[in-house]
């Protein structure tokens, strides 16, 4: 679940006309949940929640494992990030933690951001040493956005939210404990319906490129270097103008991973937003390719 999330980052935004916009515009809440699947098997369910104000924006998520996948491990996780956005740059993390917890252990990581340098780290209990694990250097915490921020994606200056030009864009996430960068690049558009949102998407195929703080020699990273079967499907996020994944499909070492939207509701400050057409809950994302 961890290089799901990691990879999209995965999961950029608008000039200063779109960003005065936000200033001035009401208070927003997305909500999305999520259905994760591994080979196609249900694994868990995950909701994140994306508040902005002003240029302000706070994010809360949780995230367990459900079925025979939660008798075995226990697993669940939740995370919280905040920040401000600033036109079409990065948003700029101030604040990240998560808790990650199985049947017979937890984890803990905070993380304070300064102006995109990673100021103070706490990891609880700490990573255990290990001689393949390479080494996180300074410079390697400069210009960075939490894995959380980092599913905000800020629409280009002189583009449309579904331009395609906007999956073009590498980002550079550090999780407390590693560094990487998730590299987009367009795929296709397609008409999506949810509950909750009916409209375009833009296709993004992934890559995952390690930089400091991974174990190099572990099977696991080798296969997620050579993967090119990674992709996020965007969706646009019209007041504070950003993109958001609906959809998260990433190939393991034993099949596909997926983390797809069931529900998407924005609402402003008073009242959830309608969707654009009723739906049942359960019903599956269905997409065609715009041409």
């Amino acid at each position: 679940m961890r290089l799901i999330a990691s990879a999209l980052m995965t999961l950029a935004f608008a000039g200063s006309g779109a960003l005065a916009q936000a200033q001035t515009g009401p208070a927003q809440t997305l909500k999305v949940s999520y259905d994760i699947t591994l080979a196609g098997l249900p694994l868990g369910k995950a909701d994140l929640s994306s508040s902005f104000k002003g240029p302000k924006y706070e994010m809360e998520g949780r995230a367990k494992l459900t079925g025979l996948a939660m008798i075995l491990t226990g697993g669940r996780g939740e995370a919280n990030a905040s920040g401000t956005l600033d036109g079409d740059a990065p948003p700029r993390s101030n604040t990240f933690s998560v808790v990650s917890k199985t049947s017979d252990n937890q984890r803990v990581v905070r993380m304070g951001i300064r102006s995109g340098r990673v100021a103070q780290v706490e990891i609880d209990p700490p990573l255990e040493p290990k001689p393949d694990r390479v080494p996180v250097k300074a410079a390697d915490k400069k210009g960075v956005v939490d894995p959380m921020s980092a599913l905000l994606m800020p629409a280009m200056a002189s583009k449309n939210l579904t331009d395609p030009a906007n999956c073009d864009r590498t980002i550079p996430v550090f999780d407390g404990a590693s560094r990487l960068n998730v590299v987009l690049s367009y795929a296709e558009t397609k008409k999506v319906e949810v509950p909750g949102y009916s409209g375009p998407v833009l296709v993004c195929n992934a890559r995952y490129v390690p930089i400091s703080g991974h174990r190099s020699e572990r099977p696991g990273t080798k296969f997620m270097q050579d993967n090119k079967d990674m992709s996020v499907w965007l969706a646009p996020v019209e007041g504070p103008r950003v993109l958001f994944p609906l959809k998260v499909s990433v190939r393991t070492m034993i099949g596909m991973g997926e983390m797809q939207a069931s529900l998407w509701s924005l609402e402003d400050g008073k009242s959830p937003a309608p969707s654009r057409k009723t739906m049942k809950a359960d019903e599956t994302i269905k997409a065609e390719v715009v041409q």
